[in-house]
């Protein structure tokens, strides 16, 4: 598992960054963003995918968070 930091970039949009690959990108789906429940799968612009654990609750942002990488894209 690694740990990212995901934020808002300038146009408001989710962006993860991995710092020890120096990986930025913008977040295309993430699988729970609802009130009560938000994590899971996030796929990225570039094809990457990654699942973090849910939180209880959409997170105050940025957020530094484990998520561990679901496929071999970056």
């Amino acid at each position: 598992m690694a740990n990212i930091m995901i934020r808002r970039d300038d146009k408001g949009e989710l962006s993860f960054y991995l710092p020890k690959r120096d990986l930025e990108d913008r977040i295309v789906s993430i699988e729970f963003d609802q009130a009560d429940k938000w994590g899971g799968e996030l796929k990225l612009n570039n094809g990457g995918a990654y699942y973090v654990e849910p939180l209880s609750a959409p997170p105050k942002l940025p957020i530094s968070l484990r998520a561990k990488r679901l496929d071999g894209a970056e």
